[in-house]
């Protein structure tokens, strides 16, 4: 068995696990919450997070953001009130930024992150549909899809990819493929090929770097990003 947490495996991946005869079960927490907050036990689903683990409590907002609950937490950041109430609600529920659903057996779903979620005309677009519909062309060996400032719709899709070894994709290629499998406006306008994507000390993606630096190869003015 292998454990993974930090953000969603993509489904192919898990199956890749699979076929070697090693299980891959996500689990999910926050250092607030010391630790996890939701596991995987009993029947396994690719893609959940599992079910509240011990006394832990998880209620999905109206936006679609998961908040959970439990005595364990901590009471908030150390001489910092603002970012606390930001952090925890006034019914002292953690806020965790990340967006959820769940089905009916009560197995939870993480979808993406509230401020990576992609408003283009008005449509919403969650990264993590995307880059898992790229995942499925065989070329690609990871990407990651951001919003990027458009003068017509607000954002439109941008997509980093890494190729696999000795692959010659190109952004054709790749808007070809996404032409007829996904419905117009979430098919990547811009599309980027990179050997590596810019990482925190934890591994974790930094999703606003790669926008500074789609920013940067189109051309766009500090004055349409900050419009949009």
């Amino acid at each position: 068995y292998l454990l993974t947490a930090a953000a969603p495996t993509p489904a192919s991946l898990i199956n890749w696990y699979e076929q070697l005869g090693i299980i891959l079960m996500e689990g999910f927490g926050q250092t607030e919450a010391m630790g996890l907050i939701g596991n995987m036990e009993g029947q396994r689903r690719i893609g959940s997070i599992g079910k509240p683990i011990g006394e832990t409590e998880i209620r999905i907002s109206e936006n679609g953001e998961l908040l959970c609950k439990a005595a364990g937490f901590s009471p908030g950041y150390y001489k910092m009130p603002e970012q606390t109430a930001a952090a925890i609600n006034a019914d002292g529920w953690l806020l965790s930024g990340d967006q959820a659903e769940f089905d009916k057996n009560g197995y939870y779903r993480i979808t993406g992150r509230i401020k990576d979620m992609i408003i283009r005309g008005g449509e919403n677009i969650y990264p993590r549909e995307i880059e898992e519909f790229l995942y499925t062309l065989d070329s690609v060996l990871d990407a990651q899809v951001i919003g990027i400032p458009d003068h017509k719709y607000g954002e439109v899709v941008g997509a980093f990819i890494i190729r696999k070894e000795g692959a010659d994709l190109t952004e054709e290629d790749v808007q070809d493929f996404a032409r007829s499998r996904i419905a117009a406006y979430k098919k990547p306008r811009h599309v980027f090929f990179v050997d590596s994507f810019p990482l925190t000390a934890s591994g974790k993606v930094q999703k606003y770097k790669l926008r500074e630096i789609a920013q940067a190869r189109l051309g766009l003015s500090a004055e349409m990003v900050e419009a949009s």
